[in-house]
C-alpha cells in the first residue's frame, strides 16, 4: 500500500469508524456468538500472497463484527465504562503516525515531555496536591510526577515495587546489613480490602510478597481500624507490613475505602500508601466530589483510568508518585545502548524507570488532544451527565417498590436487587430465593440483548450493576435499561406466582 492509496483507503476507514458509532444503539450490546466462531471462519494459516484492503474490509464486517461486545454502544452498562471518543481516535492515529518506542527523551523528545505537561495538567484538573507535580510552580523539577502506564494492574505493580524499595531504604537505615534485608524479604505483606481489584493481588504474584485480604465493613470499605488489627496481628506473627491500597471507588460498589485513616495507618507504620481511584477518579474534575477524596494528598502514589470515564481510548492509566526516587531506584537499569541526558532533568525524564517494560506508546497525544478539544468544562459535563442520570435511575428503582439500592450512589454506578419481599409468598429474610431470582434476571437481561450489565456478590448477596457512563449514550439509554429491568422483573415475579 502506497501513499495514495492509504489516503483513500483511511478516507473508508474513517467513514466506516463514523457510521458504526452513528448506528452503535441499533445493534445488540453483547456478542452472541458461540466460543470457536471464528476459527470455523478464517483460514488455517496466513495467506502465502497480498490480500485486498476491500477483502479485509467486508471480513470486518462478516466474521469480526459479529464477536464484538459493543462497549461504546449507550446501552453497555456492563463492568465500568471504556470510553472512546473521536478527539482520541484522532490522536491514537497520529501515535501510529510517529509510532515511536519513547523509553527515554532522546527517543523522541516530544513525546516525553507531552506526556509531563499533560500529567501536570491531568494533576491539577483533578486537584492533586502539589506534591505530585513534576514541574514546580518556580518551573524547577519536583520529586513526583506522572506517568501513563497502560493499566491499573501495571501501575499497581509499580507502585508496589516502589513500597518495596522504600522499606528495604528504611530497613536499611535502621542498620540492617544487605543480608539481612536479603533475609526478611518474604515477610513482607502487603494489605487490601476484600473489595480491592484483583490487580492488587495479582501485584503481590508478581513480586513474590504476601497479601493479606481485611475484610471491609458494612459499607464495603476499608477502614482504619480493621486494617490496624490486622496490621497488629502480623507484627505479632514476625511479619512486616510495607504496602497498602486504599480504593477511591471499588469495583463492586464503587466504595470509597477510609482514606484519612488509612493515611494515618500507613505513616505509622513506614507503609507505602497506594489510591487505586481507577474509576471513580475521572470525577475529581469536578469540585464538588473533592471532599470524598479527602486524605489523597497523603497518598505515595495514586491512580485513574482516563479510558474508563475521561473519553480517551484504551490503554491511558495516569499514575502519580509523590516522590520518584523510589520507583526509579528500584526499575532504573544502566545500559551503554540507553544513554541519558546529562544536564538538567526537569523535562527529561527517562519514563522507562517509571514502568515495568522498556519501550511505550506515545499515549499522550490522545490524551492531549482530548483535555484541548472537550476543555475542563466539556470534561466536567461528561462526569456530571452520568451521575444525574445515575441518580435518576436510583429514584426509579426504589419508586418501583420492589428494588432495593445495595450501596450509596456517589458517582454513575447503582448497585441493587429485587428485595426478597417482592417475591411472591417470601419472607424477607430469605435471601437464598432472593439471590436466584437476581442472577436469573442478570441472565434474562443480558438474554434479551437490548441492554447489557452484570451482576456481583456482595457480602453473600447477589446484585446487579449498571455502570452508566458510555460516552456516546443519554438519558434515553438508561431510561431503556430501567424499562428492561422492570418487564424482566414482572416476569420473574409472576413465575413465581405461578409456582
Amino acid at each position: 500500500m502506497n501513499s495514495t492509496e492509504f489516503r483513500k483507503r483511511g478516507k473508508e476507514a474513517v467513514d466506516a469508524i463514523a457510521d458504526y458509532y452513528e448506528n452503535l444503539d441499533s445493534m445488540p450490546p453483547m456478542s452472541e456468538v458461540k466460543p470457536g466462531y471464528l476459527y470455523g471462519l478464517m483460514p488455517h494459516e496466513a495467506p502465502e500472497d497480498p490480500e485486498s484492503f476491500d477483502d479485509i474490509q467486508k471480513d470486518i464486517m462478516t466474521n469480526i463484527m459479529p464477536g464484538i461486545t459493543h462497549w461504546q454502544s449507550g446501552n453497555f452498562f456492563g463492568w465500568y465504562p471504556a470510553n472512546s471518543s473521536f478527539p482520541a481516535i484522532l490522536g491514537d492515529m497520529y501515535s501510529a503516525m510517529f509510532n515511536v518506542v519513547g523509553f527515554n527523551w532522546i527517543c523522541s523528545p516530544a513525546a516525553t515531555e507531552l506526556e509531563t505537561v499533560v500529567m501536570d495538567w491531568l494533576g491539577r484538573l483533578l486537584g492533586l496536591d502539589k506534591r505530585f507535580r513534576a514541574i514546580k510552580d518556580d518551573s524547577t523539577e519536583g520529586c513526583g510526577g506522572g506517568i501513563i502506564q497502560g493499566s491499573a494492574s501495571e501501575a499497581h505493580v509499580s507502585a508496589m515495587i516502589a513500597g518495596r524499595e522504600m522499606m528495604l531504604a528504611h530497613l536499611q537505615a535502621l542498620g540492617m546489613n544487605d543480608d539481612e534485608v536479603n533475609g526478611v524479604w518474604h515477610k513482607f505483606v502487603a494489605y487490601f480490602s476484600d473489595q480491592t481489584h484483583s490487580s492488587g493481588k495479582k501485584a503481590t504474584n508478581i513480586i513474590g510478597c504476601r497479601s493479606r485480604s481485611v475484610p471491609s465493613d458494612e459499607n464495603f470499605r476499608l477502614t482504619k481500624q480493621a486494617l490496624l488489627a490486622a496490621i497488629e496481628q502480623d507484627r505479632h506473627d514476625g511479619l512486616i507490613p510495607f504496602f497498602v491500597c486504599g480504593t477511591f471507588g471499588t469495583t463492586n460498589t464503587a466504595a470509597i475505602d477510609d482514606i484519612p485513616g488509612i493515611a494515618d495507618v500507613a505513616a505509622a507504620n513506614h507503609m507505602w500508601f497506594h489510591v487505586d481511584a481507577a474509576y471513580a477518579g475521572a470525577a475529581l474534575s469536578c469540585p464538588e466530589f473533592r471532599p470524598l477524596a479527602r486524605g489523597i494528598e497523603r497518598a505515595d502514589s495514586f491512580n485513574f483510568n482516563p479510558h474508563k470515564w475521561m473519553l480517551t481510548n484504551f490503554d491511558c492509566s495516569a499514575l502519580w508518585v509523590a516522590d520518584s526516587k523510589h520507583l526509579v531506584n528500584a526499575l532504573s537499569i544502566h545500559r551503554e545502548y540507553l544513554p541519558r541526558v546529562k544536564g538538567t532533568t526537569s523535562f527529561a525524564k527517562d519514563y522507562r524507570d517509571w514502568q515495568i517494560p522498556l519501550g511505550r506508546r506515545f499515549r499522550a497525544l490522545k490524551l492531549w488532544f482530548v483535555m484541548r478539544m472537550y476543555g475542563s468544562s466539556g470534561i466536567r459535563a461528561h462526569i456530571r451527565k452520568h451521575v444525574v442520570s445515575a441518580k435518576w435511575l436510583e429514584e426509579q428503582l426504589l419508586a418501583d417498590g420492589r428494588f432495593e439500592i445495595v450501596a450509596p450512589v456517589e458517582f454513575s454506578l447503582v448497585v441493587f436487587r429485587i428485595k426478597p419481599s417482592a417475591l411472591y409468598g417470601n419472607s424477607a429474610d430469605d435471601q437464598d430465593l432472593a439471590n436466584r431470582a437476581n442472577v436469573d434476571l442478570v441472565r434474562l437481561i443480558n438474554s434479551d440483548n437490548r441492554v447489557f450489565l452484570v451482576g456481583t456478590k456482595v457480602k453473600d448477596i447477589d446484585v446487579l450493576r449498571a455502570a452508566i457512563g458510555s460516552a456516546h449514550g443519554n438519558q434515553e439509554n438508561v431510561e431503556l435499561l430501567f424499562k428492561v429491568v422492570t418487564e424482566l422483573t414482572t416476569s420473574i415475579i409472576s413465575r413465581q406466582i405461578n409456582k
